[in-house]
């Protein structure tokens, strides 16, 4: 397969999808044929066009819920993380194809920005920088079949950011799914300065974070430059404080101090996280309005939303943002026997000036077509496959000079948020952004 407009023999693959497109709508071919063409078609169209992001992005439509964990849960860290003494992280995911395909890994080590570092491989692995993902299950009587794949990530040798790539037969440009992962070495410490700041009319809206940095022994040649912090609220990159600098450094106590006295550095609070659950599919769930079983897969209708921006706050515990795969309605394994289902959002609004998403950890937090609403008769709303669990999600406004993210949630000081902060430290050798210190700071917690 070709990953430019033209493949080796000169034959414009744009030109064989808008042909066997052609040959669908007149109906010359038969209807499974159609739908062979069909994913042909879209195929080589979405391999023409593969660019390798250096974010969390899915490249071929059939790869579906994609997940990185650490084996030992039990050290309390989210999701991607893990320190450097004990990387024990697993990478999962879904194909929706009876078949088993040839699917390998490999690692690019980044900067605390995420461009790709200088570092060699033999600088971050001590094998070959290609790992096949032998571990494989077929689903067991699921109404869309699938290949899930699982493949415990080899340890690296320094801390830092990781991306994960995943392609095809071998082949780096067939690219399946990228994942950014995070290993971490410890070498500072932190110290809270009151975890909620006032911060005047914006104290009913906003979450500040204040701290110290104390890097003791660590030698520091110019922090300003070479020290880099991120803050991030609920595992979220979109919405990510990047390259915050230190309000003062004091070099006396080895300490740098960030207080944060405006808005540029403090995060909308947001509000809990609404949530849908659907692990059974015979005694459906809070928030699971009705079920569709006329045609497979199933289709769900989640309850009718609708804006929260002027309520109260309400407190009810939520789970940040992610989403748990389970199956309640059989004691095999959820992995293999949980079903794929239609889920459709409903949101009661009027319409907005601007774009309007449902969102989760379930799509990484991306703004895609998948995931935009569309307005018809009062209703924002969206059909999304996505296999059987409990999902947290939201309804976000793609930000301009007049809208706010969390229009739609509304912003309450009191939401509970779990925010890390990453500090990264460039040496002079090797020379590259390390991840140095890791942080998790919980506000209001439960």
């Amino acid at each position: 397969m070709c990953y430019a407009p033209l493949n080796k023999c000169g034959m414009d693959l744009h030109k064989i999808a808008f042909f066997n497109l052609n040959r669908i709508l007149t109906g010359s071919v038969t209807p499974l044929a159609a739908f062979s063409l069909l994913y042909f078609s879209v195929s080589i169209t979405v391999v023409a066009q593969k660019t390798l992001q250096f974010s969390d992005v899915i490249y071929d439509p059939r790869i579906k819920t994609v997940l990185s964990y650490a084996q030992n849960p039990s050290n309390g860290l989210p999701a991607s993380i893990a320190p450097l003494r004990n990387q024990q992280l697993v990478l999962e995911f879904d194909d929706l194809q009876e078949e088993k395909a040839n699917y390998y890994v490999r690692f690019i080590h980044c900067n605390y920005d995420w461009t790709k570092s200088g570092l060699r491989d033999l600088e971050i692995l001590s094998d070959y920088n290609e790992f096949p993902i032998q571990d494989y299950s077929f689903s067991i009587n699921t109404d869309i079949p699938y290949v899930h794949y699982r493949i415990p990530l080899p340890p690296v040798k320094l801390p830092g950011n990781y991306l994960v790539v995943v392609y095809k037969d071998g082949n780096k440009g067939d690219l399946i799914l990228t994942r950014r992962i995070l290993v971490f070495d410890n070498q500072m410490t932190l110290s809270q300065n009151d975890n909620l700041s006032g911060l005047g009319n914006l104290k009913s809206t906003n979450q500040a974070l204040n701290f110290q940095l104390n890097y003791g022994r660590m030698e520091l040649l110019n922090p300003a430059g070479t020290v880099h912090v991120i803050i991030r609220q609920n595992q979220r990159w979109d919405n990510a404080k990047k390259d915050v600098q230190p309000s003062f450094i004091r070099e006396n106590t080895r300490q740098l101090e960030y207080r944060f006295f405006d808005m540029d550095n403090t995060f909308s609070a947001g509000n809990e996280f609404r949530f849908v659950d659907f692990r059974s599919l015979n005694f459906p769930g809070q928030n699971t309005d009705r079920l569709d079983r006329s045609k497979r897969p199933v289709t769900i209708f989640v309850a009718e939303d609708a804006p929260r921006g002027y309520q109260a706050y309400a407190q009810y515990p939520d789970m940040n943002g992610n989403f748990s795969i389970e199956n309640q309605d059989t004691r095999q394994e959820p992995w293999i026997s949980t079903n794929y289902v239609y889920v459709n959002f409903s949101l009661r609004s009027a319409p907005i000036d601007t774009d309007v998403y449902v969102l989760g950890a379930f799509n990484q937090w991306a703004l895609g077509p998948e995931n935009k609403l569309r307005y018809e008769d009062g209703h924002y709303t969206q059909r999304i496959l996505l296999k059987q669990g409990f999902y947290n999600y939201q309804y976000w406004v793609r930000p301009s000079a007049s809208t706010n993210g969390n229009q739609l949630e509304g912003n309450h000081f009191q939401t509970e948020n779990l925010y890390d902060v990453l500090v990264y430290y460039r040496p002079f050798q090797p020379n590259a952004d390390l991840l140095v210190g890791y942080f998790m700071l919980p506000v209001n917690p439960r």
